[in-house]
């Protein structure tokens, strides 16, 4: 079962997380590869990314979707990761070539080094005019050097977001996705990821020296392990002269689970987007309208019926449904 672990250092400003995706990651992969499935590299940057969003949404505690989306001139056109304040999940990838199975990330999506990673947050209950906030980082270094692990643009993330030292272990395969996050916790203020103001903690970055030996500690946890190990174990072996304090995990319908939000509706928002004249073409050429979710794979048909009702006013509308006529 899936779980996440949030433990702190006992006096110290440094907190953790670990996360091990079981289930809900093998419901993704299993959703995927129905439709043909996806190359090993680009299962574990997947799987990768998805445990990274598990970890800031939790961190952040947002009401609304974490969205991570990693774009760029690769066979990998698109690849992204969801977490509702929940913890629910999905994720999915736009492959449009070659992938080799020990493909680094700037193979896969920054091949001229024009590749980028966008975090969004979509508020759940939006004021009118309101807008997601996001954040861009690149995927190269300080001296444009490109970044081969997604750990390390996260942390660059993390850093120029919050102004606070972020430490991340992540690792994925075909059976379980995993991640270890350390941080520094602010002397004052609260984070700013999601845009709210509080006097930055700058002087602090890479200078605590708890910090940076906890992190150190963190760093040592190889790929093997993280996959192969259970969440006492690797915690014990990292952290045992360590005081921590560990909270009751979150599995089950608390913790991190597979759910996709996808809905007649919002599908049906998509076909009036596209206008009534391409909906008639597409009609017209094929008899209806079929639209699959990339997230869970699950097909809505819209009839000429069904499209009719697409554009008409909210209060014409027949209940929806997800029978054809």
């Amino acid at each position: 079962m899936s779980e996440l672990h949030k433990f702190v250092f006992e006096g110290l400003p440094v907190r953790g997380m670990l996360v091990r995706l079981t289930d809900a990651w093998q419901e993704i992969l299993q959703r995927h590869r129905d439709a043909g499935g996806y190359p090993a590299a680009v299962t574990e940057l997947l799987g990768e990314m998805t445990v990274a969003a598990t970890l800031m949404q939790a961190n952040i505690k947002f009401n609304g979707a974490l969205i991570m989306q990693i774009m760029g001139d690769g066979p990998v056109k698109l690849a992204v990761a969801e977490v509702q304040p929940d913890l629910s999940l999905r994720a999915t990838a736009t492959v449009v070539g070659e992938v080799a199975a020990d493909a680094p990330l700037s193979h896969m999506v920054n091949v001229t080094n024009q590749g980028r990673c966008a975090i969004t947050l979509d508020p759940r209950d939006r004021l009118p005019g309101q807008q997601p906030y996001q954040g861009v980082v690149p995927l190269f270094g300080d001296r444009r050097e490109k970044l081969e692990k997604l750990s390390e643009v996260i942390e660059h993330y993390m850093l120029q977001s919050e102004q606070l030292d972020t430490r991340l272990v992540l690792a994925a395969d075909d059976k379980m996705a995993a991640g270890l996050l350390i941080q520094r916790l602010p002397l004052q203020g609260a984070t700013n990821l999601a845009g709210s103001s509080h006097q930055r903690d700058e002087d602090q970055i890479g200078q605590n020296e708890d910090y940076n030996r906890i992190a150190i500690l963190a760093a040592s946890l190889k790929r093997e392990e993280l996959l192969g190990l259970d969440a006492d174990t690797i915690l014990h072996r990292l952290f045992w002269e360590e005081d921590v304090r560990r909270f009751e995990p979150l599995t089950g319908a608390q913790g991190p689970r597979f759910a996709c939000t996808c809905s007649r509706e919002r599908v049906g928002s998509m076909l009036r987007s596209l206008g009534r004249d391409e909906v008639e073409s597409i009609l017209a050429e094929q008899g209806q309208v079929e639209v699959g979710c990339e997230f869970c794979g699950k097909k809505y048909w819209f009839d000429p019926v069904d499209a009719a009702q697409v554009f008409l006013q909210p209060a014409q509308q027949a209940p929806a449904s997800d029978q054809k006529h």
